[in-house]
């Protein structure tokens, strides 16, 4: 990055940056959750642009598919095996973080783990596992490339 005279050096916006001296493990859960609402927001938009090309509209309305709290929810379902220890605490502490109150059409408790959900990818975020971050996130997408790999079987 080019430094001009008289102007500090930013960082790259979506570089993971904490203040000094702030380990991630101790960010309170809904500053982590709020991040990682962002970060994973980003990563479904990127899968579903580079799936095939959309109109806005329909990218919308796939987006809205996985970034529901009820969606959310069923996702930390599945993730919940394969949860290191650390990352499990984390859940935990996502889930049992007074976030405020849901949606109207959220269900309580589908907001509570789709806040949970948000704790880790902001946790996973701002720790630099981008790897596992795509791991996790591409079982959203797994089921939608089986069906769409099946489809490309039958058409030949």
């Amino acid at each position: 990055m080019t430094k001009l005279p008289n102007e500090a050096v930013q960082p790259p916006v979506i570089a993971p940056v904490l203040p000094p001296d702030t380990p991630v493990n101790l960010l309170n859960p809904v500053v982590l959750a709020y991040v990682g609402d962002a970060v994973f927001e980003i990563y479904v938009r990127q899968r579903l642009v580079a799936g095939r090309a959309r109109k806005p509209h329909e990218l919308h309305r796939a987006a809205t598919r996985y970034v529901s709290a009820a969606a959310q929810a069923k996702l930390l379902t599945r993730w919940q095996p394969l949860l290191t220890e650390e990352e499990a605490d984390i859940v935990r502490r996502g889930r049992n973080t007074k976030s405020g109150q849901p949606p109207k059409n959220a269900d309580p408790a589908d907001y509570r783990y789709a806040t949970a959900l948000e704790c880790l990818v902001g946790y996973l975020y701002y720790h630099g596992a981008q790897e596992r971050l795509e791991q996790l996130i591409g079982l959203a997408f797994e089921d939608i490339e089986r069906v769409r790999e099946e489809d490309k079987r039958e058409q030949s």
